[in-house]
């Protein structure tokens, strides 16, 4: 295994992130979809072409609320950690948060608020026990900064940055349950199914899961 300690570049911004496919696979055709944090719209556009779900969008930034809305998406601008709380409980078949665990200031509270909401919850976020994050830390004792860590330590939206194991944890504190998962690989591939956590901790750049509550993982 080579370790590098260079600084991996970025993904060009018109590539599409690798994570999205995953999610709209766990998707049901026709759902209710509440997308938290949708950024430009692109998973909401993607869940309407493909599954044909009834979405719906909160975001943050004006910019994106105004880039979904020039899209014909049904977005308003919300922030997760003070606005989750006015849904009503089971109001949507899915609640989606891409990417966005990280940013969040209070991510135990938003992710409960999610499984109260929805009846499931889709997570993705990139994993900080990948092995090139952990190469860049301990060979230059600096902050990494990978192709989805981009931001370096001072410019970072991310303030809550977890590894796959510490969020596999949260879920059991928070008695929900593990319907599916995937630990993508930095060329976006899964890593199967049936490996050890440990391996999904060190192999996966990236981590998507489906949530239900209720129950605890086997």
């Amino acid at each position: 295994m080579n370790f590098t300690t260079a600084e991996e570049p970025a993904p060009p911004r018109d590539q599409p992130r690798l994570d999205l496919a995953v999610i709209a696979e766990m998707v049901a055709p026709g759902a209710r979809v509440l997308d938290v944090g949708c950024g430009d719209g692109s998973l909401l556009q993607l869940l309407a072409q493909k599954k044909g779900v009834d979405g719906r969008g909160v975001e943050l930034s004006q910019r994106g609320v105004n880039e979904c809305v020039a899209k014909g998406l049904s977005v308003i601008q919300g922030d997760a950690d003070t606005d989750l709380s006015d849904y009503p409980d089971d109001g949507f078949d899915y609640v989606i948060l891409s990417q966005t665990l990280q940013a969040t200031r209070r991510p135990r509270a938003a992710l409960a608020n999610m499984l109260r909401i929805g009846r499931r919850a889709i997570v993705s976020f990139p994993n900080f026990g990948y092995w090139r994050v952990r190469a860049q830390l301990a060979l230059t004792g600096r902050m990494p900064v990978t192709g989805h860590l981009a931001a370096h330590w001072h410019d970072t939206p991310n303030i809550h940055l977890c590894t796959i194991r510490d969020f596999v944890e949260l879920v059991d504190e928070l008695g929900a349950h593990i319907e599916r998962g995937a630990a993508l690989d930095r060329a976006g591939a899964p890593i199967r199914f049936n490996a050890p956590w440990w391996v999904w901790n060190l192999f996966g750049e990236q981590a998507v899961f489906l949530l239900e509550r209720g129950g605890k993982r086997t």
